[in-house]
């Protein structure tokens, strides 16, 4: 029945996205409208297994936590002993998209929750989870924004503080690629466009990791692997970063024919956000660096609240729409290497400029 009922949204909203007009003055094309019903159809089936497999292992914290004085770390959790009584190793490891802190013990506990204590605040927590993985115990904790990530081990416990990325960095910037997994975006010539949106997406990660300037930058990406994250986890991402950039990166297309003479660099931004150091300003940021380093010609700016991630993003975001894929020529630049790494510079230029200027 699940399934059907999941059939059937699924076709409605990419039929409605496909009979939506879009004119050349509108783009980019289908492909993010599809992109929009397709996350729907994810939140749905994601809310469905989630609710009939792991409601009886998600805790309110507030249940699970012992209030407890005397430590200024947000939590202490207690580690559990191996058969022999000795304490084993753990990993801790946070995943950014989700804004969840992954404690991985190694040991054999069936139900950490009613075994062992944990103390500390919860105002920092939205929902803790307890599950087996292998071997291991694993307890997933998913905070309310994205933090920093502090631990240390003393007496048999391991302490977790929470500290906000700004007062780490003095600036925090969301790097998007567009599309990824099964949603390949346009394709043409067997050119899929979620692979030219990570290959530049690679090229300027090289380019922010050798940053040497006197900005403490703190850096996050949706993807830098061929996955598909939501567009809600890509644009919650930026808002619970609070994030001072959130930079996407496409390619586009013009639906109507194969190939057309339609070419240059695009970006969209939120006409919803007004400030003067807004989404405006920042797509016109970048799009005069990526056009300086690539030679490309300006197709224009594009308001585009519309677009999941850009209606939703508290920062001031740029959707960067490196070049058409359905211009044969551009098509072959996008596809090459070296012109990745122009468009990856102009990119790293725009955000520097950016900076420069105040955002």
């Amino acid at each position: 029945m699940y399934r059907n009922i999941l059939k059937i949204i699924t076709v409605f909203f990419v039929m409605l996205a496909l009979i939506v007009p879009v004119t050349l003055e509108k783009l980019p094309a289908i492909n993010e409208k599809y992109d929009m019903a397709k996350a729907l159809e994810d939140n749905v089936l994601q809310n469905y297994v989630k609710a009939s497999t792991d409601a009886k292992q998600e805790k309110n914290p507030d249940e699970i936590l012992q209030k407890g004085a005397g430590f200024e770390d947000d939590l202490r959790i207690e580690l559990p002993d191996d058969s022999e009584g000795e304490r084993q190793s753990i990993s801790v490891e946070t995943d950014a998209l989700t804004q969840t802190v992954y404690v991985k013990l190694k040991a054999d506990v069936d139900n950490y929750f009613t075994k062992y204590s944990m103390t500390g605040r919860s105002n920092h927590i939205d929902s803790m989870q307890y599950y087996r993985k292998g071997a291991d115990g694993v307890i997933a904790i998913t905070t309310d924004k994205l933090y920093q990530v502090k631990q240390r081990i003393e007496n048999g416990y391991l302490y977790l503080s929470f500290v906000n990325l700004h007062d780490i960095y003095d600036k925090v910037i969301i790097i998007d690629a567009g599309h990824g997994g099964r949603m390949t975006g346009a394709v043409r010539n067997g050119i899929e466009e979620k692979s030219i949106n990570l290959d530049i997406v690679l090229a300027l990660k090289e380019q922010l990791d050798s940053y040497s300037g006197d900005k403490r930058l703190g850096i996050f990406y949706t993807r830098t692997t061929d996955t598909n994250p939501t567009l809600q986890q890509r644009a919650a991402l930026a808002n619970k970063a609070d994030a001072d950039l959130f930079i996407s990166v496409h390619c586009n297309s013009y639906e109507k024919g194969n190939f057309t003479a339609v070419s240059g660099t695009q970006v969209l931004y939120s006409q919803s956000d007004n400030r003067e150091l807004g989404s405006k300003h920042l797509a016109q940021i970048c799009m005069d660096n990526v056009t300086a380093a690539t030679g490309n010609r300006a197709f224009g700016l594009l308001p585009a609240d519309d677009i999941y991630i850009i209606r939703t993003s508290e920062a001031p975001v740029a959707l960067v729409e490196v070049g058409f894929m359905t211009n044969r020529q551009e098509l072959d630049n996008l596809a090459n290497a070296d012109y990745q790494k122009q468009a990856a510079q102009g990119i790293y230029n725009a955000i520097m400029q950016a900076f420069d200027e105040g955002y």
